[in-house]
């Protein structure tokens, strides 16, 4: 087992120095510059897996192993995320109490949408995510909050993923050092290791993509939250990106982070940016 544990560290070393050369951002982030970041970002795993088409990094581990994606091309017949889909279209376009309906809440009637979240919010200085402003919409129209880790909020922003399939994300930084803060922030959380494992999110993601973890093979961190929310065998049921981040801390024995905390909003900034380009594909399923 420890000899297995070396070879792991071993790899995952070899891997981050071959990042950090190709994203000097990583060692030396003395000016923020998220265009350059997301470039060698992108050309990082571009580079390591030539053989996978761009666009196909959003559908995750599919994208890495030929047995799985054929698994997960026939259970696309009959979707597990359906019922979700379902309930999320039902519950969209369910009137509040005070007459009103998410449509009202946001642009284009909330259809479509999705490639545009999160955002960075000038008034408030802060990233605004998708299901931030869902529970918004519905406390300000005398709603009470939805969890960020149950099927309610996984169902609207299921419906609203659907709505915007194959477009692709377009997320903005503007040029506010605010903005420039959380995207760094978000970045820096993405890399820092933590918990009992001393894993990072890009232990698994950036330097690992496509090995076995367990039973697992693991996903790209490139257009990892694309195909968000997703259906996950392991849970029976549909999860948000906040139980994803959550489940991901726990898995490496760190303590999680209340959902919707800074820290979580900057790193789905951060993730969300560096795949721009690539399309949206939510409703996802996953083993």
């Amino acid at each position: 087992m420890k000899t297995r544990t070396a070879l792991l560290l071993g790899s995952l070393s070899a891997a981050l120095v071959a990042f950090a050369l190709t994203s000097p951002r990583v060692v030396a982030a003395d000016k923020v510059d998220p265009a350059a970041d997301a470039k060698a970002f992108q050309n990082f795993f571009f580079q390591k897996f030539p053989n996978v088409k761009h666009e196909d990094f959003v559908n995750g581990p599919y994208s890495m192993n030929e047995d799985m994606r054929r698994q997960w091309q026939e259970k696309e017949e009959f979707p597990p995320y359906e019922f979700s889909l379902d309930a999320g279209k039902e519950m969209f376009s369910t009137p509040f109490k005070n007459g009103k309906t998410y449509a009202d809440c946001f642009p284009n009637g909330g259809i479509g949408i999705r490639q545009n979240y999160p955002y960075f919010d000038e008034k408030e200085g802060k990233v605004v995510t998708l299901e931030l402003a869902l529970n918004r919409c519905r406390e300000a129209n005398g709603e009470a909050p939805y969890s960020y880790v149950k099927d309610e909020m996984a169902s609207l922003t299921a419906y609203m993923a659907f709505t915007s399939r194959g477009k692709p994300f377009d997320i903005r930084i503007p040029d506010d050092p605010r903005a420039l803060a959380a995207f760094e922030n978000g970045k820096r959380y993405f890399y820092t290791r933590r918990g009992q494992m001393n894993f990072s999110c890009a232990s698994c993601h950036v330097q690992s993509p496509g090995e076995r973890i367990r039973a697992e093979i693991l996903a790209p961190a490139l257009g990892i939250l694309n195909a968000m929310p997703i259906y996950r065998s392991e849970w029976s049921g549909m999860g948000t990106i906040s139980r994803r981040f959550i489940t991901c801390n726990s898995q490496t024995r760190a303590v999680p982070l209340e959902p919707q905390a800074d820290e979580y909003r900057d790193v789905e900034y951060f993730l969300s940016y560096v795949a721009n380009g690539l399309p949206i594909s939510g409703p996802g399923a996953r083993p």
